[in-house]
């Protein structure tokens, strides 16, 4: 999912009723907050939730604009993630473990910082074979709404159908490289989370 703020009273309505209690934002503090374009969501449609600020990253390390200016926006960028930022990352799945009800994560598009802990997610399942389709799903979502988003991106814009495909296959094949690297359930042991939080998000996710 990208921005929460997108999401109407409706929207929470629904996702209350769909019987999501959690919703991680892995967004920066700067990226979160109200548009003049965004629904105007009442405190009390949210109240049933438990918003978690749970940030993969921290714009003010000393090599973050070397590796990801303007912002991490791309599968081949993973890895850089998990190298500079493991803690943050491995920190989301401290959150997974202790979520209440059904979990929603966001970033600000729901492709790239999303597409990280999807892609992790899917690996620690046995079900990495999903994550370039599930990338490409994101992609596609992402590229619709620039067509109409009411605030125009500063760095992105509606490709079209040729051009689309080649950043596709490219995303696709970065995050093949990607799963093929890394040992997620090494990676988080190594970071703080516990053998017993890994079951619980591997159970999670199985419902």
């Amino acid at each position: 999912m990208g921005r929460s703020e997108w999401l109407t009273e409706r929207g929470w309505r629904e996702l209350y009723t769909d019987g999501v209690r959690t919703v991680i934002d892995l967004r920066n503090s700067g990226e979160r907050k109200h548009r003049p374009s965004d629904p105007v969501v009442s405190e009390a449609a949210k109240a049933g939730f438990n918003v978690v600020h749970s940030p993969t990253e921290d714009p003010e390390h000393p090599r973050y604009r070397d590796h990801f200016h303007p912002y991490m926006n791309h599968p081949r960028l993973y890895a850089d993630m998990l190298e500079m930022f493991p803690e943050r990352v491995a920190a989301v799945f401290k959150e997974l473990a202790a979520a209440k009800g059904k979990v929603v994560i966001h970033c600000s598009a729901g492709r790239d910082r999303t597409g990280l802990i999807a892609t992790l997610l899917l690996m620690l399942l046995g079900q990495a074979e999903l994550a370039v389709a599930e990338d490409e799903r994101a992609t596609r979502g992402i590229n619709e709404w620039h067509l109409v988003a009411p605030v125009k991106h500063p760095y992105e814009r509606h490709l079209e159908a040729g051009e689309l495909s080649a950043v596709v296959q490219g995303r696709g094949q970065a995050v093949e490289n990607f799963v093929e690297g890394v040992n997620v359930r090494a990676f988080l042991l190594a970071n703080g989370v516990t053998a017993v939080e890994i079951e619980a998000v591997i159970a999670r996710s199985r419902r």
